[in-house]
């Protein structure tokens, strides 16, 4: 495998315990920088699921796990504007705020990362987790977040009323 190999295979992986980590959070109330010691001391390559995604990027999953809570009102509030008018993020699934709010900070805060790898990532990772109509709503919400705070990227102008961080 070759060191870019291993490094989407690494990001990969803390992504998906990234998820994890985000709804033990919001399940427990235990703050970002215990769960992500937990994480990394006992569950990187010590969990079954954990091993067979690789070796994780712990840099990578500390700075999804910390960046959520830290940023999470205006994370939150750019989820809220991609979904339907009649929904409020409350009634989402927690795994799939998790998800949500992972992908959302990527797509906010990471913006070495396209924003089309983001999406590709966190629509495989609602696969791990749902086999209904909830991947294509990650896809949908993701897609939707993706063209207004990563405009440029798809040849557009950003909304005029989005804030960055």
């Amino acid at each position: 495998m070759s060191a870019a190999d291993a490094s989407y295979e690494g990001r990969r992986a803390s992504r998906l315990a990234a998820v994890q980590a985000i709804y033990q959070m919001e399940l427990t109330g235990v703050d970002a920088e215990a769960v992500t010691s937990e994480f990394i001391e006992h569950r990187f390559e010590h969990e079954p699921e954990m091993r067979a995604a690789g070796p994780g990027d712990a840099e990578f999953f500390a700075a999804i796990v910390g960046g959520v809570p830290q940023h999470q009102v205006e994370i939150d509030r750019s989820i809220a504007k991609c979904l339907a008018s009649d929904w409020r993020l409350e009634r989402v699934d927690s795994i799939l705020r998790a998800i949500l709010r992972a992908g959302a900070f990527e797509l906010i805060a990471r913006r070495d990362v396209p924003a089309k790898v983001v999406i590709d990532e966190y629509l495989d990772i609602s696969h791990a987790f749902f086999s209904g109509d909830e991947p294509g709503f990650v896809n949908a919400v993701l897609d939707k977040l993706a063209h207004r705070k990563r405009a440029p990227e798809f040849g557009e102008t950003p909304p005029e009323d989005e804030l960055q961080f």
